[in-house]
């Protein structure tokens, strides 16, 4: 583990309080019970949430709601008084927040004051930014507002490679971006944010996977991590699907077709641990829900305690213990079969 890891981890260890090290106990108690006896049993309540900021991107990446503007629900910014009201309730058993859903996170005009708000309640937060608008004062801001994780996104190292997923995208912005945030975070002498460099591998980009490591190295990022793709359309191929199956969320089978890797087992240890809340506050199982079309609650009605136990809740969970390949958020579901650097 590189020196940056481990002061991550001991950064994620310094934000745990007893009543949260328990919540976690509770968690794992109840989701390894379920997957023994086959019914679902739920103690404690969610440890991690992704919350989203913004459904505005400035991209048009090919395989996202949020760039190709083709969303079926309402789209919009998460209003910071509810944000706050939330995180009232949470800041008691969650230890962590990912800021991003859909959308670029920085678009929101007071993004770094929800990350502040977060943090100032211990809570160890993460954002994933194309980092288009991490300008000089803005990457300072950053770092002072406690973000712990910054990961971006950057799927190439040349702007012909880059743009071709990346649609609309400026690498030179990417890079200054990240440059930016390295600098301040060395002249304020901070240990975070842990930086990462993002690689969803392609077909057009699997060529500079070496490329992108050496260029992290260069720069002084802490860690590089590819991602596999998800595809819509991939029973009969797509040209995203990468050649190099280490790489790919899919295998092609003898008749040419393809398949997805994931045996999608009949459990899901993210429907016991978190969920995902909307910019306007439904709460949905997971990030593959990305139209919100499993809302388990609304957290403008009820709080998230109530809605951690309500019926659609234990439904959804139950659901999964019978048939999860029948569940369509699952089809492209991705547990298993990322690859880290």
């Amino acid at each position: 583990m590189n020196r940056g890891r481990w002061l991550d981890g001991i950064n994620f260890l310094s934000k745990l309080s007893i009543r949260k090290v328990w919540n976690l106990a509770c968690i794992y108690v109840g989701f390894y019970f379920s997957r023994l006896t086959k019914r679902t049993f739920h103690f404690g309540l969610p440890a991690s949430v992704s919350i989203e900021p913004t459904t505005a991107c400035n991209l048009g990446c090919p395989e996202c709601p949020s760039g190709l503007k083709m969303f079926s629900r309402e789209t919009g910014n998460l209003k910071e008084d509810n944000f706050q009201s939330w995180m009232n309730e949470l800041a008691r058993h969650v230890t962590y927040i990912n800021f991003y859903f859909q959308g670029e996170p920085f678009i929101h005009p007071k993004f770094l004051s929800l990350v502040k708000y977060a943090s100032q309640k211990k809570i160890y937060t993460s954002t994933s930014t194309n980092a288009h608008f991490l300008h000089d004062e803005l990457a300072k801001q950053t770092i002072l507002s406690g973000l712990d994780r910054l990961i971006i996104s950057i799927d190439g190292t040349t702007q012909e490679v880059y743009e071709q997923y990346r649609v609309n995208g400026k690498l030179d912005k990417v890079l200054q971006g990240a440059n930016n945030v390295l600098k301040w975070r060395k002249e304020l002498k901070s240990k975070t944010p842990y930086i990462i460099f993002q690689f969803l591998v392609v077909r057009p980009n699997e060529h500079q996977i070496d490329e992108v490591k050496n260029l992290a190295a260069e720069m002084g990022v802490d860690e590089v991590r590819f991602k596999t793709a998800q595809v819509y359309d991939y029973e009969n191929g797509n040209d995203l699907i990468p050649n190099n199956e280490k790489y790919s969320r899919y295998f092609r089978k003898s008749d040419g077709t393809y398949s997805i890797k994931n045996s999608l087992d009949n459990h899901c240890w993210r429907m016991w641990s978190g969920c995902v809340i909307t910019w306007d506050g439904k709460v949905v199982p997971c990030c593959f829900d990305k139209d919100a079309t499993h809302q388990l609650g609304d957290l403008t009605e009820q709080p998230l305690r109530e809605i951690w136990n309500s019926p659609p809740c234990r439904n959804f969970r139950s659901a999964i213990f019978k048939s999860r390949k029948d569940i369509d958020i699952c089809a492209n579901c991705s547990e298993g079969v990322k690859v880290w650097a």
